[in-house]
């Protein structure tokens, strides 16, 4: 059956809307940027065309023209290398790889170095939140790949970094609103500028869903608070408070082929059978600090936070799991941590040569809780205790890098010792005392070097090995039906190499085009995944070959166009077995890894006849995706959307209004949106919602 139609567009309101355009409108024409700066690989602003890896930079404008300030899927789909799936699920956050590192997360984000103002958004043992990125306040997201990634420690796969604003320039206050399919509103109100050279922004907004899937609705509010200013000539400070509250979301769960193709907006009859749903608070407190000495830098950042979490998964009454770890999850988390980095010029040494050093100590303590999900024959509700241990997991990575531009050369260099320590304190007891601890570590070097062939063409390769830990979900059960943690569970180890090229054609185009290949030893797989219960095992190696090429073109004054397209081939490069006894699968050599499609490209070509309007197409293809590593089940298909986005801003003394249209997937098709790679009940598909249209409004005041 066809998913129901969307709600009809509110014609009154797109004609309220058109009627405010008018010729007093007025805004900058926003052109292209060929050579954004960035911070990320480089630790020291640096043009994107001058730095000898993948490195993109997403601008300000980019994140809220058109968009709708929600997921950060919006956005970074049009950098390559990276897969975002939006899985029309706010209790399972998105789903994020880079070169298909993170690609078997069956929810938020590992495998990846989130970052937002210099503090994390990953624990340790490298498990992150992409949803306390807070798009409204975001100055530029930058997107680190290859093997320069892995000088930011373990679970580096790649970097995504978010940059908030500071607060500059006359003092303003906003707001704006917007409504859409599935019951969607977002209402948002903000203050920002600058008095007496003391920055701030101040933020706040709250989200409504009803969810395209049956049983997914949400509400998310969101505060964000920031104070800079200089405290003498030499230095300059910044403090960043930030919040995320969740409370009862509902999560839809997977579905299978069958039910996915019978009704997209279907949900499994054990997520309705057991309420499943998940609430989440999560608070943070941040100090950047930056003083110069002369020509050296010292960069500091301090952060601590709290993150409580109840989940009520549908895991079956009287399961084992359900009886030795529950099928309800409580914990509450504190996390803490800071850098201490040091940048400072050889000025005796020839060309331009930076010494980078720094010590960076990250450190989260879960106290945490199971109990079954039932009382008696009332299920979804917090039962009999099955779990109770704290687990801290601790990472203390010093580091050195060296810069040093020298004619047409560019060489970047450096080595991290990463670690992370894995402690469990067992609390039950009543099945046997699962305390434990485990240290991982690895020296991660890298190296990158660059060559000026012309003015307008640089040409460079970079090489590096990385190591991807556990993480403490993926620790948390032992293989079979034995108790405690599978502390005999390695981390995986990768050599990555890259080649690219970097062109800027004429006055308006930039090319980028790379060429990599990544080969992992003992990659983290599925073992077993049976009652709720999902324990892991090292599996042998893998191999990832794929290209990235990019196109940003200003066409005209009026025309804009970019592109990204990205083939990444993923296979498993030996044989080996998943699982035991009778549950046991074969894993043949060539197969491919789930979760990683083979070709994305995204397009978007973006016109602005007059400077008060623009208005833009976006496209996006995505090839089949297998869903579990013997690649005997369906995939999910190949699949094209569409969206177009329009926005209108009017200038009227100290007012500026401004309008937004949007409708996503065009031509209304049904497919998947993303995967559950290897779910235990073949319930992998999660389907994306049919055409659906938003349309909000904003003011903004300047004193």
């Amino acid at each position: 059956m066809n998913p129901p139609p969307a709600t009809p567009y509110p014609r009154s309101l797109l004609t309220g809307l058109l009627l405010l355009v008018s010729p007093f409108a007025h805004a900058d024409t926003p052109v292209i940027e060929l050579n954004s700066s960035v911070v990320t690989g480089s630790r020291s602003e640096a043009g994107t065309f001058d730095l000898p890896y993948s490195v993109d930079s997403v601008s300000g404008e980019q994140i809220r023209d058109g968009q709708l300030g929600i997921n950060a899927s919006e956005v970074l789909s049009r950098v390559p290398g990276l897969v975002v799936q939006n899985r029309q699920n706010y209790a399972q956050d998105l789903q994020i790889s880079s070169r298909g590192f993170g690609a078997r997360s069956a929810f938020g984000v590992r495998g990846l170095k989130l970052i937002a103002d210099g503090i994390p958004a990953s624990t340790p043992d490298g498990q992150g939140q992409a949803a306390t990125f807070n798009l409204d306040t975001a100055e530029r997201i930058e997107v680190l790949r290859g093997p320069a990634a892995t000088l930011y420690g373990s679970n580096a796969g790649g970097v995504i970094q978010m940059f908030s604003r500071n607060g500059e320039g006359t003092p303003r206050v906003g707001a704006e609103t917007l409504i859409g399919s599935d019951g969607m509103s977002k209402n948002h109100v903000y203050a920002e500028g600058a008095e007496h050279d003391v920055g701030f922004v101040l933020d706040a907004s709250r989200m409504d869903t009803d969810g395209y899937r049956d049983h997914s609705a949400a509400r998310r509010d969101t505060t964000f608070a920031k104070v800079n200013f200089k405290p003498d000539d030499d230095s300059k400070m910044a403090l960043i408070y930030s919040s995320l509250e969740q409370n009862g979301t509902q999560d839809p769960l997977g579905q299978t082929w069958d039910a996915y193709k019978a009704d997209p907006r279907s949900v499994s009859t054990n997520a309705l059978a057991y309420n499943t749903r998940k609430s989440i608070d999560h608070q943070q407190l941040g100090l950047n600090y930056e003083r110069y000495f002369g020509e050296s830098t010292l960069q500091v950042t301090s952060y601590y936070g709290t993150r409580s979490v109840i989940q009520y998964l549908s895991i079956p009454k009287g399961t084992a799991a359900n009886t030795r770890g529950g099928g309800v999850v409580a914990f509450d988390r504190t996390f803490y941590g800071g850098s201490l980095h040091w940048i400072a010029p050889i000025l005796s040494a020839p060309g331009e040569l930076k010494l980078i050093a720094g010590l960076d100590y990250d450190r989260s303590r879960d106290d945490r809780q199971g109990y079954q999900n039932y009382i008696g024959d009332t299920l979804g509700v917090k039962g009999v205790k099955a779990r109770d241990e704290i687990d801290t997991a601790t990472s203390r990575d010093p580091f050195v890098q060296l810069n040093w531009a020298l004619g047409d050369w560019t060489l970047q260099a450096g080595v991290r010792h990463s670690t992370m320590r894995m402690d469990v304190s067992d609390h039950l007891l009543s099945n046997g005392d699962a305390s434990g601890s485990k240290d991982y570590q690895q020296n991660t070097p890298s190296v990158s070097v660059m060559y000026a062939f012309t003015e307008n063409l640089h040409g460079y390769i970079s090489a590096g090995k990385g190591f991807e830990t556990p993480t403490q979900a993926e620790l948390a059960y032992a293989p079979g039906s034995a108790e405690g943690f599978n502390f005999a569970l390695q981390p995986s180890q990768s050599k990555q190499y890259e080649i690219g090229l970097k062109a800027l054609l004429g006055q308006d185009t930039r090319l980028n085009a790379a060429l990599f290949q990544i080969t992992t030893d003992d990659e983290l797989v599925v073992s077993e995944s049976t009652g709720g219960r999902t324990s892991y095992q090292n599996a042998g190696r893998t191999l990832r070959r794929g290209l990235e090429v990019s196109l940003d073109s200003q066409l005209s004054d009026t025309w804009s166009v970019q592109l990204a397209y990205t083939h990444l081939n993923a296979i498993y490069d030996t044989d080996f077995v998943s699982g035991s006894g009778a549950s046991a699968k074969q894993i043949d050599k060539g197969n491919y890894l789930p979760g990683v499609p083979r070709n994305t490209l995204f397009g978007e070509l973006k016109w602005q006849p007059e400077d008060w309007v623009s208005t833009a197409l976006e496209g996006m293809y995505r090839s089949q995706v297998y869903v579990e590593d013997t690649n005997q089940d369906k995939t999910a298909p190949a699949y094209a959307a569409f969206n177009w986005r329009t926005r209108f801003e009017q200038k009227i003394d100290h007012w500026t209004f401004h309008q937004t249209l949007r409708l996503d997937n065009l031509l209304d098709r049904q497919y998947v949106g993303s995967v559950i790679v290897g779910d235990s009940n073949k319930r992998y598909y999660e389907a994306a919602p049919g055409r659906s249209w938003y349309a909000g409004a904003g003011m903004e005041y300047v004193f």
